[in-house]
């Protein structure tokens, strides 16, 4: 599986771009469900029927943050804004690459020492920039012209049992759920798996992804910051290769109690490791599903992740299997 997780997490394709992310994953789907198509606004819906009479919907983002090219100046050097939550703490020093190719360094301005101190200590993207290696202007609206979407230029780092990644948030989930779909034989439930656009800017493909599906119950399966590190919020519990996380509430939402119920007792039953997560920030695409149409009965299922939106976002190997098993148990089992 680590493969499938390289493959997915070094495709460059942010949000409102996930064109080349959707032809890749269903590349790998495509002969392990029983159909697929793709809705208007770019959301990757397959299915594999049970034999219920109910549906069970599994959400994983596509989409990954980034930026997009909004001024070239008279040098060649780019401005950009940020696509959905980019610190521009992170993106400095950093390097991106468009979707034209072209791969650019992130530096910030500063005429003078004190300028450029007071620039780093009060960091934001009016004072940051990205040099290309154009010569001029021309050059550089040719490589990267106004709108050139990019995403950060980092590659998978396997350290065994851990993984190294950008856009672990959300290709993780991506893998996760493509694995599913080659391991689940005999599901109990219509199986949907939602493959959902924009989560990065407004949960966006979720708040549509269900109104024709209508699912029983709908699990969004994200990443989750874990805050096992150094001075991390101790608030939270939850750590790295202690099991899947399941949500309780986050800033987005409140897990349906018979979500967390029915996720407690497959995990319990089928000796599945699993923590409860209580995320003080953030949210996940159960939002979006819980205000579809009347409302769907919605929760999440978190990996728990270190350094969330950066380049380098690390996942525990054994907390992706052990939610494939978790989500695998639950498909066979059915939402009743």
């Amino acid at each position: 599986m680590k493969e499938l997780i390289k493959k997915f997490t070094e495709v460059s394709s942010p949000s409102g771009r996930e064109d080349r992310i959707r032809e890749t994953i269903i590349t790998e789907i495509k002969d392990h469900v029983d159909g697929y198509r793709v809705d208007a606004l770019g959301n990757l819906i397959a299915w594999k029927k049970g034999t219920s009479g109910k549906k069970l919907l599994f959400d994983a983002h596509m989409d990954e943050i980034g930026v997009v090219v909004t001024h070239v100046d008279d040098n060649g050097f780019l401005r950009v804004e940020m696509i959905g939550g980019v610190s521009p703490y992170v993106l400095l020093g950093t390097r991106i690459k468009f979707e034209t190719g072209v791969v650019g360094v992130v530096g910030v301005e500063g005429e003078t020492g004190k300028e450029y101190a007071e620039n780093i200590k009060s960091l934001a993207f009016d004072v940051i920039y990205v040099d290309i290696g154009a010569t001029d202007k021309k050059d550089a609206l040719q490589k990267a012209p106004i709108g050139t979407f990019g995403t950060y230029d980092a590659t998978f780092l396997d350290h065994g049992k851990r993984l190294v990644s950008k856009a672990m948030d959300d290709r993780i989930a991506c893998a996760i759920l493509v694995q599913l779909a080659k391991e689940l034989k005999e599901p109990k439930d219509d199986i949907y798996f939602v493959f959902s656009v924009q989560e990065e800017v407004g949960l966006v493909g979720a708040s549509v992804a269900a109104f024709d599906i209508k699912p029983d119950m709908a699990i969004a399966l994200d990443v989750t910051a874990g805050p096992d590190t150094p001075k991390a919020f101790k608030r939270m519990g939850f750590k790295l290769g202690a099991g899947p996380t399941i949500k309780i509430k986050d800033k987005a939402s409140i897990s349906s109690s018979q979500v967390v119920k029915k996720l407690t007792e497959v995990a319990t039953k089928n000796g599945i490791p699993y923590q409860y997560e209580i995320l003080i920030f953030g949210g996940t695409n159960a939002r979006g599903y819980q205000l579809t149409g009347s409302g769907i009965a919605s929760g999440t299922v978190s990996v728990p992740t270190r350094y969330v939106h950066t380049p380098h976002e690390m996942v525990d190997y054994d907390d992706v299997l052990h939610t494939v098993t978790l989500l695998k148990k639950l498909a066979e089992e059915g939402v009743v």
